[in-house]
């Protein structure tokens, strides 16, 4: 259970929340009336929530003591008629002023988020080197991992296959067919493979594929059905010897629970944004604790906002063996601080107060509140 009081002795009042746009995207602001403030860095699909986000989410939160962050998140739903937004669009927008309530909440503490949320149990992340793309050839595209196997250190991989909701069709013909032979080959038995299917196949045709991936050894199958057939997803998980992952689209809780419960996916993989925040998936984790499940969080990440998954993984026991890192090469920010690379194949936890990450002011010179 996640006891914030017991962090802060005194209330903190939200005063303000606001929306800003600045020269390095959208961020969230919260100020408390003492003059505290937290801070986090939006995603690309904020803007087009906006109206909700202001209108129904921001008023619920402001006035209200930060300390009662668990419950106020769970009342959220039932505010004037939220429910009826359900999806996405609502817990998309929750999670974005949590996550700056969080911030301000461990500004004021003195405290890292994940020491407010749980016990630490680690502070170093394991990550897997996750590729975005399926325009690449298979030649191409184990190249370009390889590479960056050889730059991080990272001891795993996870490939796209299939089309992305494509009803069975591959992105060029062939495509997966000679892509895990070739990574499998490659990159050698001691390299963990995981592949993302986005949703690319029906049951028999994913179970067909499934058998494929088995042969090379991949360790996990993501999203091998349409997103929202459980049906489809939980024929395929039965038939596999391999892990099927899922859930990164999903944002129910009684669904992620039912998922769970009756082995619909061996791997769940809430979304800390669409899904509403961290304490919202801390309650995924648990459900998968229960059962020997990993939660392994959709982070497609290798910015600032990689934070959010890396103060989650450093209290979640079965967070799994290796956390999801965008792969890009990019050269070191100026920006923000600490840089989050990947050194030995791990990316340390921020340390400092609150999500700890700190933001050269300049990013917010001529911004403006949207």
């Amino acid at each position: 259970m996640i006891d914030l009081y017991a962090h802060l002795n005194e209330p903190v009042i939200i005063e303000t929340i606001d929306v800003l746009r600045t020269k390095r995207g959208e961020f969230v602001r919260t100020r408390s009336t003492d003059g505290a403030t937290g801070l986090m860095r939006a995603n690309k699909r904020l803007l087009l929530m906006l109206p909700l986000l202001k209108e129904l989410v921001i008023p619920f939160f402001v006035g209200k003591d930060a300390r009662n962050l668990p419950e106020l998140v769970e009342q959220i739903y039932v505010y004037r008629n939220n429910y009826k937004y359900t999806g996405l669009i609502l817990w998309n927008s929750v999670s974005h002023v949590e996550l700056s309530i969080l911030d301000l909440l461990g500004q004021i503490a003195g405290k890292p988020v994940h020491a407010l949320l749980g016990s630490v149990l680690r502070t170093e992340i394991p990550v897997y080197i996750s590729s975005l793309t399926r325009e690449t050839t298979p030649e191409e595209e184990v190249e370009w991992l390889a590479q960056r196997l050889r730059e991080s250190g990272a001891q795993a991989v996870k490939l796209k296959i299939g089309g992305r909701m494509s009803n069975n069709a591959d992105a060029m013909p062939g495509r997966t067919e000679r892509l895990i032979p070739l990574a499998r080959r490659t990159f050698g038995d001691d390299i963990t493979i995981y592949v993302d299917a986005n949703s690319s196949y029906d049951a028999t045709t994913a179970i067909e594929v499934g058998r494929m991936l088995e042969d090379h050894g991949v360790a996990f199958f993501e999203e091998p059905c349409p997103f929202d057939d459980y049906e489809a997803t939980q024929q395929v998980a039965d038939a596999l010897t391999m892990p099927v992952a899922g859930g990164e689209q999903e944002s129910s809780l009684p669904r992620f629970r039912s998922m769970i419960r009756n082995r619909g996916v061996d791997v769940v993989q809430p979304d800390i944004l669409y899904n509403g925040g961290l304490i919202r998936c801390l309650q995924v984790a648990q459900w998968a604790a229960e059962v020997n499940m990993p939660c392994t969080p959709h982070s497609p990440n290798s910015d600032s906002n990689a934070a959010y998954m890396l103060h989650f993984a450093a209290v979640v026991e079965n967070s799994g063996p290796y956390q999801e890192y965008h792969g890009t090469p990019r050269p070191t920010p100026s920006w923000y601080a600490p840089p989050l690379d990947v050194r030995h194949g791990v990316v340390s936890v921020p340390q400092g107060a609150g999500l700890g990450i700190s933001y050269d002011p300049s990013i917010f010179e001529n911004g403006e509140k949207v």
